[in-house]
């Protein structure tokens, strides 16, 4: 077992690696996008499901509610909170709109979405990108394996190229936290971490 627990956790620093060696130059252009939206008064609305519903929580708190010292908070909304409004949707309509829907009544030109996708093919996240692209939002997708339809979808979109499902969400993890990070440096703040 201890061999296997090595070889996993070196699994997923080279997944971890080689993702960012990649996406670093379009990670910064993303980073710089968003923090323009902050800048001008923008939000963030996050969705995933499953896991990665987890993930979108995890992000918005981290905008909200910063725990390291001398961030400021930033106005960021996951529409995967509240389960009155996600099974109502569901129920009445289809769940493929669970997020749509919330888009097309929270979102504002200036603001920005995030879709998270293990897969990339999540259709409820999918297509409300394509509506928040439609309605003047930036759009930037997380998504694994071979990215899905989401890249069509998303103005910034960073696909973890494995079919692990663990490998790709723990590239996420710190992802979330170096688009929090930089959006705080690119908005002038001291890069402290």
């Amino acid at each position: 077992m201890r061999d296997a627990i090595l070889r996993k956790a070196r699994e997923s620093a080279e997944v971890k690696l080689r993702f960012f060696e990649e996406s670093a130059g379009a990670l910064e252009a993303c980073v710089r996008a968003l923090a323009e939206r902050f800048r001008a008064g923008g939000r963030l609305l996050v969705m995933g499901n499953g896991g990665s519903a987890a993930d979108a929580a995890h992000v918005a708190i981290e905008f909200v509610h910063p725990i390291v010292e001398k961030r400021r908070a930033l106005p960021a909304l996951a529409l995967t909170t509240d389960g009155t409004t996600l099974t109502a949707i569901g129920n009445d309509t289809d769940f493929s709109r669970v997020f749509v829907d919330q888009l097309e009544l929270l979102g504002r030109p200036g603001d920005a979405a995030l879709g998270i996708s293990t897969s990339g093919a999540s259709a409820n996240v999918n297509r409300a990108l394509k509506r928040a692209r439609e309605l003047g939002l930036l759009t930037i997708g997380f998504a694994g394996r071979d990215g899905g339809r989401m890249p069509d979808v998303c103005d910034h979109c960073f696909v973890v190229k494995t079919w692990s499902i663990h490998r790709v969400q723990e590239t996420h993890t710190v992802l979330l936290h170096l688009l929090w990070d930089e959006v705080h440096v690119a908005l002038g703040e001291d890069d402290v971490l």
